[in-house]
């Protein structure tokens, strides 16, 4: 193989050991209001995205990002045999929300009508990995 290829390799490998995935699939809220306590933690360290979390004036919503958070620290300390504390610099990486699947039902309404309910629902994927490792992988990836 090719000593750049091989190079390419070892980033990718070095960045998927350092960073940990957790994901929520078909969690029955809407996915516009999810997105609100979702936009409010991408980027910060995981305990200051905790306290926000736990203060967070949409309490339903942000309990469901605040367990997941916790799945994916747990996920991390998993790969990396370490435990989380303020030296490791653990930050939320990536956070995002799609729509899933959309139940549909029907409202009876005036003069033999029916209004159609969606009963919308979604799936967060949360990535949390180290200050260090993303400037790392920079750094193997710019020789």
């Amino acid at each position: 193989m090719n000593s750049h290829l091989l190079d390419r390799l070892k980033v990718i490998q070095l960045r998927n050991k350092m960073e940990a995935v957790a994901k929520l699939n078909n969690c029955p809220m809407s996915p516009r209001k999810m997105r609100l306590v979702v936009d409010q933690i991408r980027g910060q360290r995981v305990e200051v995205a905790l306290n926000t979390l736990k203060f967070s004036q949409k309490r339903v919503y942000a309990e469901k990002v605040e367990k997941l958070l916790k799945s994916a620290i747990a996920n991390w300390q998993e790969v990396n045999d370490e435990r989380v504390d303020e030296e490791t610099g653990l930050i939320v990486k990536e956070v995002f929300v799609d729509p899933g699947r959309m139940l549909k039902r029907i409202q009876p309404a005036p003069q033999g009508r029916a209004h159609r309910i969606r009963k919308r629902s979604n799936h967060i994927t949360l990535k949390v990995d180290t200050v260090a490792s993303e400037v790392q992988a920079e750094e193997a990836q710019s020789e």
